[in-house]
């Protein structure tokens, strides 16, 4: 029961937090070209920005925990004892909101100025202390899911902490000052809202396809779903490697268009480009060698196992054909060229992947996988070409 009711609400604010990515995201493409073009005053407008954005959604998840809470109950459902415990694990972890947003930002930021050993330094201080922390209040202190939660908000506000303290020193290695008025002045959010909101729209559009896959595998049976939970989850470990590649792509793209670099612009993408395919290239390989013994560590069901292993195939093409779209993404962050990202993101899901599916269902789960390649696909097809025809000429050089 405490497992279950975790695991829901883990749910829960897994959709929210992937939802409000867009600020992880918009942040390091402002900070990237800020930091490019070296203003010192725009990279504090831009942290600060962001900061407050997170504040007050944060702030407001809070204020509206209530209905919240108990409409994702209701949707997700589950036995009444689960559900108890869940909305009590949801009750007390919605507290960690406005610093794991402000964590985003942070992450974001530092990211953008090419940095990024403290956001590994944030994200080793969450994991580890909300595992150090399970330990302590769960079989230490035989608590349950309050535990588990409350070892979550501690985790992410000690992350804040450390954070907090590197951006202090960073801002202090950088002569500039606050520009008040453009922190407290709502016009003068025009440009990160035009950049976020298009990408939270970017953002929806993915999440949606990735719910769809896993409707439509629910109704070609269990086993099916089963199956198909086990190859998104190695499906997500090569979108998790390869977004190293792009996170890199962010800050070098973003510094080229502030220096208004074409030249230098076109190199970073090369480059990245190059180490992104070297690395899809060995997830290619290591699936087809080792994608059977892979599924049999994810789970021990032998009928799981047999059809995780049917599929497999679409998840050894799947890198190649991923990486693309990975990479420009980070492309299109780096140059804050989210309005096309959005485009192209909701042309591929509902102009190619959603006819393709309603076209290919007859051929069962290979059809839904087909539809889901043809879905990456299309998204790094659509956006090198929008890079080569916009990108790239907007960028002029001094």
């Amino acid at each position: 029961v405490y497992l279950g009711a975790v695991a829901i609400g883990a749910t829960i604010f897994g959709f929210i937090y992937t939802g409000m990515n867009f600020l992880r995201m918009g942040t390091t493409g402002i900070a990237a070209q800020q930091f490019g073009a070296n203003d010192n005053d725009g990279l504090r407008v831009s942290l600060g920005q962001a900061v407050i954005v997170a504040l007050l959604i944060g702030t407001l998840l809070i204020v509206l925990q209530s209905p919240i809470g108990v409409m994702a109950l209701r949707l997700i459902g589950g036995e009444p004892d689960v559900q108890r415990f869940a909305l009590e694990y949801f009750q007390i972890r919605i507290w960690s909101a406005p610093g794991t947003l402000i964590n985003y930002v942070l992450i974001g930021w530092f990211l953008g100025l090419q940095n990024a050993r403290v956001p590994l330094l944030i994200f080793l201080t969450i994991n580890v202390t909300n595992i150090v922390l399970d330990l302590v209040f769960v079989l230490a202190l035989g608590m349950k899911v309050d535990g588990v939660a409350l070892a979550s908000v501690i985790a992410e506000y000690s992350g804040l902490l450390v954070a907090a303290i590197f951006v202090i020193r960073s801002l202090s290695k950088r002569a500039g000052k606050w520009p008040l008025a453009r922190l407290f002045r709502v016009r003068a959010y025009a440009a990160f809202f035009s950049v976020n909101a298009n990408l939270l729209v970017r953002t929806l559009a993915l999440m949606f396809t990735f719910a769809f896959v896993t409707a439509q595998g629910a109704r070609l049976g269990g086993l099916v779903l089963a199956a198909n939970a086990v190859l998104m989850n190695i499906q997500l470990l090569t979108s998790m490697a390869l977004d190293g590649f792009a996170h890199a792509a962010e800050a070098l793209v973003g510094k080229a268009v502030g220096q208004k670099d074409p030249q230098a612009l076109q190199r970073s993408v090369n480059l990245s480009l190059k180490w992104s395919l070297i690395f899809a290239g060995g997830f290619c390989l290591f699936y087809l060698l080792a994608g059977p013994s892979l599924i049999r560590v994810l789970t021990d069901l032998p009928e799981v196992r047999e059809t995780a292993i049917r599929y497999l195939p679409w998840l050894i093409l799947s890198p190649l054909v991923s990486v693309w779209s990975f990479l420009y993404d980070g492309v299109y962050v780096g140059a804050t060229r989210a309005k096309e990202m959005r485009d192209i993101m909701l042309v591929s899901t509902f102009l190619v992947f959603l006819p393709a599916w309603f076209l290919l269902q007859d051929y069962g789960n290979h059809g839904l996988w087909l539809a889901f390649t043809l879905f990456m696909a299309s998204r790094g097809i659509g956006m090198h070409f929008g890079y080569r025809r916009r990108v790239l000429p907007s960028v002029a050089a001094p």
